[in-house]
């Protein structure tokens, strides 16, 4: 569980500008190991930016990342995952002509050392690390229940499944700490379910999580603590029951409505 004393990913004043829209604003948190961390808030509120921040997608235009105590601020997406972070994202992105298996291999690319030549050539290097790959895959895809898919083409697969398949493939790449961004968008009640076991289990693996959701009863069920923003702004941090009993919570994302 929780290991309160180790910052395995913080933001220290964590700003995003877009010209003159501020999409983070001085966003400080940590995530420790062991944690399953929500990160919520309405529609816009810069959840997503944060991620993209993290994961190098995007720059900071003030303050910093840190994993593992050094700052990863500004370094390329593949040199973040070969730290240690993977992610999933909000809208899926999975090579929809690839077969599933070819999907989750490639989420092992920052984890190969074979080099072009040894591509060319077929060393024994090359077919022994290809081999590996493709048990990882495998096992990836056993874990999240999918392995009998392996040969489907992704574009096939039912919604649900494209994103246990794109969980497969941040999982493929070893991370030590996992970003889902809504991985329960467009799953049916049982989905959901079966996607609630699966993030026990990741964290059974030694994986922390960091999740972004809009199911307030998913987010609320499995968290170890939960982080709100609002246009920008970090409004709430928290135990569940103590974010979900937060006046300025409820205001300005739980009693809404639509949310």
């Amino acid at each position: 569980m929780e290991n309160t004393s180790i910052r395995l990913l913080a933001t220290n004043g964590l700003s995003r500008h877009y010209g003159g829209v501020i999409a983070l604003s001085e966003v400080t948190m940590a995530v420790h190991p062991g944690q399953i961390f929500s990160l919520i808030g309405p529609n816009g509120a810069g959840k997503t930016t944060l991620f993209n921040c993290v994961t190098g997608l995007d720059k900071p235009t003030f303050g910093t990342v840190e994993f593992l105590g050094e700052p990863i601020s500004g370094l390329r997406p593949d040199e973040v995952t070969a730290l240690g972070i993977g992610r999933t994202f909000q809208n899926i992105r999975l090579f929809t002509d690839l077969t599933v298996l070819d999907n989750v291999k490639i989420g092992r690319h920052p984890r190969t050392k074979s080099t072009f030549i040894g591509a060319v050539f077929r060393t024994q290097r090359q077919t022994s690390e290809e081999a590996a790959i493709t048990e990882r895959a495998h096992e990836m895809l056993t874990f999240v229940g999918l392995d009998d898919l392996s040969d489907q083409t992704a574009g096939n697969l039912s919604y649900g499944d494209q994103r246990r398949v794109e969980i497969a493939r941040a999982l493929a790449t070893e991370p030590k700490l996992i970003l889902l961004d809504e991985p329960a968008a467009g799953m049916n009640p049982q989905e959901t379910q079966e996607l609630i076991e699966l993030i026990y289990a990741i964290r059974e693996q030694r994986v922390t999580v960091l999740l972004i959701e809009h199911d307030v009863k998913l987010v609320m069920q499995i968290s170890d603590w939960v982080t709100v923003l609002d246009h920008g702004e970090k409004i709430s941090e928290g135990e569940p029951a103590d974010v979900q009993n937060d006046e300025r919570v409820i205001e300005a994302y739980l009693g809404v409505a639509d949310e």
